[in-house]
Formats: C-alpha cells, sequence, structure tokens
C-alpha cells in the first residue's frame, strides 16, 4: 500500500465521520454557510482568478475544454449567486412521501433522507466544485471531488476556501474534500465500498464510460450529450434561426450545445437561413448531400464539409455541427434514437401535433418543443444549481438538483405489535 493510497483511504474515513454530523446540523445554519461561502467567493476574487490562469497557462486555447476551465468576474458571480439560491430553496429532507396505517395498527412514513458520501469525478470545470459542493451540504450529503489536473489549482483553492468557511462555522470541514488528480485515487474512489454510498461522473463520454465499466459502487451517469434539434415541415424559419444559434454557440463546450440539425426535406430552401447566425461564429457544419447542395452559395464553402456517418454521433464541444435531411418526423424521431444521447432533443414547428408526437415518442431526459436545449440546466430549471444532467433511467433523469440527492427510508411505529 502507497502513501497516496493511505492518504486517500483516510480522506474517505473522515468523508464517512463527517457525513454523520450533517444530520445534526439545522437547515438555517446550513444556509447560513452557503451565504457565507458565497460571500467568500466574491471576497476572494482575485485569488481565485490568479490560480485559476495557472491552470488556463497549461492549456492551450484551442482545446475545448479550455472555456470550461476558465473562471472569469462575471462566472463567479453567477456561482455565488446559484449559491445563494440553493440556500433559499427548501430542504429535500424530512419529506414524506408516503405513508399509512396498517390493519394491524403499524404506522408507516416513508421520508426523504440523504444518500451519505457522494464522489463526483470532473474534467476541467472548477465551477462544479463549488456546485457540487452546495447541493450536497444543503441536501446532507458529504462530498468526495475528483476533479482532473487541468483544473488543479482552481480546485484546491476553491476546496480551501470552502473549509476555511466551514471552520469557522463550527462544521466539520471534511464534509468536502478533494481527492488527488491521478488515475489512482479515480480507482480508490470507485472502488470505495462501504466509504462511499453513490458515484456520479460528470464529462464526455470516454470518462463516463469507464466509470460505469470500473465502478464498485453505485453510478449515476451524468454530462455525455449528442444533442439533436428538428426543423419541422411547420417549423417558423425566423424562430428556427434564433433557436439554433442558441443552441449550439451559446457556450460550446457544454453538454446541452447542439450537435445535429435534422431538417425537413420540405425546408431546405430555408436551410441558409436557418444557418446563417452560425457563419458569424465561424461554425463549421458537416452536412448531407441534400443538404450541402442547399447551403452552396449561401453559407461560407470554407465552412461546409460533407457529414459522414460518424458526424452525426458526436458530441463536438466546439464550433461545428452536422445537419441531415430527412423526409418525416418519424425518420426524424428514427435518426435521433439511433444517434443521441438520451440528454436533450428539440423540435421547431407551428405543428402541434407534431410537437406532442415528438414529445411521446423521443426517448431523452429532457423534450423541447420551440426552445433551444441551451436550458437543459439546474438553475435553469429552479433548482439553484445541478450536480449534473442524468441520461440514466432508473433513479434521477436530466438536471440533478437537491431532491435527486436524496434517497428515502421507511419509518415504522407501533404498540408492540408482534408478527404471527
Amino acid at each position: 500500500m502507497t502513501d497516496n493510497t493511505m492518504f486517500t483511504e483516510e480522506m474517505f474515513i473522515k468523508a464517512k465521520e463527517a457525513c454523520r454530523t450533517l444530520a445534526l446540523i439545522p437547515d438555517e445554519a446550513k444556509n447560513a454557510v452557503l451565504r457565507a461561502v458565497a460571500d467568500e467567493i466574491l471576497a476572494s476574487e482575485d485569488v481565485l482568478l490568479s490560480v485559476n490562469e495557472c491552470d488556463l497557462k497549461r492549456m492551450e486555447r484551442s482545446n475545448p475544454l479550455y472555456d470550461r476551465l476558465m473562471l472569469t468576474p462575471e462566472r463567479l458571480e453567477a456561482i455565488a449567486s446559484d449559491m445563494r439560491r440553493v440556500a433559499e430553496l427548501p430542504s429535500p429532507l424530512g419529506i414524506e412521501t408516503k405513508a399509512g396505517t396498517l390493519p394491524n395498527g403499524l404506522r408507516l412514513r416513508r421520508v426523504s433522507v440523504p444518500f451519505g458520501v457522494v464522489g463526483v469525478v470532473y474534467e476541467a470545470r472548477p465551477n462544479v466544485s463549488f456546485d457540487v459542493f452546495s447541493l450536497c451540504f444543503k441536501s446532507g450529503n458529504a462530498c468526495l471531488l475528483k476533479g482532473g489536473k487541468d483544473a488543479d489549482h482552481s480546485n484546491y483553492a476553491i476546496v480551501r476556501l470552502i473549509q476555511d468557511v466551514l471552520r469557522r462555522a463550527g462544521v466539520n470541514p471534511y464534509v468536502v474534500n478533494l481527492l488527488p488528480s491521478t488515475h489512482q485515487a479515480t480507482a480508490q474512489l470507485l472502488s470505495a465500498v462501504g466509504y462511499v454510498d453513490l458515484c456520479i461522473p460528470r464529462g464526455g463520454k470516454g470518462l463516463i464510460d469507464f466509470v460505469r465499466k470500473k465502478a464498485k459502487v453505485p453510478v449515476i451517469e451524468t454530462g455525455a450529450g449528442v444533442v439533436n434539434t428538428y426543423f419541422d415541415a411547420a417549423g417558423d424559419a425566423v424562430m428556427g434561426a434564433r433557436i439554433i444559434n442558441n443552441a449550439k454557440t451559446r457556450r460550446v463546450s457544454v453538454c446541452n450545445a447542439l450537435d445535429c440539425l435534422i431538417v425537413h426535406r420540405l425546408r431546405l430552401a430555408d436551410l441558409p437561413a436557418l444557418c446563417a447566425p452560425l457563419a458569424g461564429s465561424n461554425v463549421t457544419v458537416y452536412a448531407d448531400e441534400e443538404a450541402r447542395a442547399a447551403l452552396a452559395g449561401g453559407y461560407p464553402a470554407d465552412l461546409l464539409r460533407p457529414a459522414t456517418d460518424e458526424s452525426y454521433g458526436t458530441e463536438f464541444m466546439d464550433y461545428a455541427l452536422a445537419v441531415k435531411t430527412v423526409g418525416s418526423l418519424a425518420e426524424a424521431m428514427e435518426h435521433i434514437a439511433r444517434y443521441g444521447s438520451g440528454h436533450s432533443e428539440c423540435i421547431i414547428t407551428q405543428d402541434e401535433a407534431a410537437a406532442r408526437l415528438f414529445q411521446a415518442g423521443v426517448d431523452a431526459a429532457c423534450v423541447y418543443w420551440n426552445a433551444p436545449t441551451s436550458f437543459t440546466d439546474g438553475a435553469q430549471f429552479g433548482l439553484g444549481a445541478e450536480i449534473g444532467i442524468s441520461t440514466q433511467k432508473l433513479g434521477p433523469r436530466g438536471p440533478m438538483g437537491l431532491e435527486e440527492l436524496t434517497t428515502y427510508k421507511w419509518i415504522i411505529e407501533g404498540e408492540g405489535q408482534v408478527r404471527k
């Protein structure tokens, strides 16, 4: 057993011990801590930006993860705002979801409780450190953060900031901790049976597949998003151009960004207008033969490429978009079933019947009608923040906020009844 292994196992033990203390902290005391952390984020802006700059210097600007890694004054303000919003939300704990009395007089109640110790594995997104802490702390869970080496300086400074606030509030600081940014630490986290109650990976398909295959602890899959938008025969072109541009270019490196535009063959004449705003962001378009012919002369030639089968199953995380031509709503839904990842899908149409069929038939965590997939976000959904976007069906699905970080237990009360 290496020294690093011993150190990591000690962190597991401390997290388990700290988790038990969370049950004794009143909700208002938790809220006060969250507000104090929000204040400290703004007070420590210069420090956080300075250490973040150290991380940024080690990454090429052309790397799609660069934008995710970067902190700015505006982003820190938004992070602090989200933390205050979490503090304002009602506690998800102790909520009675089922109750009744059996014929023998036993009284049963099912109430919400924390999972316990939650491990989160993520890549170059230091804002995740704050989001995970706020949601876990409010919901009574301890959290073990396993960030990537790209954000090591930022994550270390963030966790130190949070732990300093916790100490001043008289709270066990190990309700949050940062594991070493090594593959060994990831393997230990995924094998920490008896210490870690749940593991949540946030990142690309490679990270999620690795965690799913290697984990011995329960896993909720989040993050991977191959996102499609279907422009229907009855779509509004002006609305469509606005939705498509926002879904693709608002932030290309996030999982809710648009990857494939599916267009009805009857509306190919509108395709240049639908894609025109994308040219302003230098979006490379990988189009099938029909779509490429429709875009010829109406979209910059140097940004127009022929699509391949791989184009349609790719999460670009960059200024790139695939375009697929279909002849019907059914064909669009078949394309999504084949290439989508179950994250977020959208239909643009003025035909309510078509929209309802799309909503009923598309299998995804979030299904949109005439709105961009960029709204798939915990804060946008009123959850305060998110710990990830779950793309699985067992357990939470879609943006995971406070409620999704709870399980339940049964409370049974009697007067001496015995079972026959």
